[in-house]
């Protein structure tokens, strides 16, 4: 079984180092191929010179200009060859033996499209923080099924892998989104096999710092989450209308959590 892992990359100097040595240690372990694939939108920062630092690890690198994290995305997918696949972003990590706990998760329930586990959120120096939001989410593994995932979204996209025959199937990500590209890739997955949940520890870490996309854009998350759950699920549906009501909670909590965090800024 051959796993591509895509790395999309875009001025990440500060944490792409540390990406690139959680994906290279899988290969340590026996009977799991991976192919690296590294695509960068032409970072101006140092990511490159610490991507060549790392060549060893990686079989394809592209770098190029690009519309955003869904575009490179796009780029790495039809470069693949693996049979199963996924994206890991260049702040986050893969926990040891990620992969092939995918590999063994795949041979015991064969024919899924998107298999998934626990992941825990670090912030910028690897602590895990935000533990009631992580432990909210695996809340819900037992009970995977397409209504659910409709109504909240609660897989963490770094712990989150998928069948290549249903990514092409699938189509491309939409680009027109910014920060819920995952999640309507998601359901759309979802309609060609459905999801297993990898039982046991986390996959991944997930970074939150106030540079992500989770960090600075989660009221455009959240929002374009309804959308692409309204159109899924049906604009009048019990799954939107719970969906609604998770969206306003979620932000309002997010709201609050981030005003706390400004407040404990130094002041200048």
């Amino acid at each position: 079984m051959k796993v591509s892992v895509i790395t999309p990359a875009f001025n990440s100097a500060r944490f792409i180092g540390e990406t690139l040595r959680s994906i290279a240690a899988q290969r340590a372990t026996a009977g799991v191929e991976i192919e690296h694939i590294v695509v960068d939108g032409a970072s101006t920062d140092g990511t490159l010179e610490v991507i060549r630092r790392h060549a060893r690890g990686i079989d394809v690198v592209i770098s190029e200009p690009d519309r955003g994290p869904a575009d490179a995305i796009n780029k790495g997918l039809r470069a693949a060859t693996g049979d199963y696949a996924g994206w890991l972003n260049a702040d986050d990590l893969y926990e040891p033996g990620a992969v092939a706990r995918l590999c063994a998760a795949v041979r015991r329930r064969p024919g899924r499209a998107i298999y998934f586990g626990r992941c825990r959120i670090v912030d910028a120096g690897g602590k895990e923080i935000r533990r009631p939001i992580t432990s909210f989410k695996n809340s819900f593994f037992p009970f995977s099924c397409r209504p659910l995932i409709q109504s909240i979204n609660y897989l963490s996209q770094p712990s989150s892998f998928f069948s290549m025959e249903a990514a092409r199937s699938a189509g491309e990500l939409r680009t027109d989104l910014r920060a819920a590209f995952d999640y309507d890739w998601t359901l759309r997955l979802w309609r060609l096999g459905g999801a297993y949940a990898i039982p046991g520890p986390p996959l991944a870490s997930f970074r939150w710092h106030p540079g992500s996309i989770s960090g600075s854009e989660f009221r455009r998350q959240f929002r374009e989450e309804f959308e692409i759950a309204a159109r899924d699920a049906g604009r009048f549906a019990p799954q939107t209308l719970a969906h609604a009501l998770v969206r306003f909670g979620i932000v309002s909590i997010y709201f609050l959590m981030a005003r706390a965090a400004a407040l404990r800024q130094p002041r200048r």
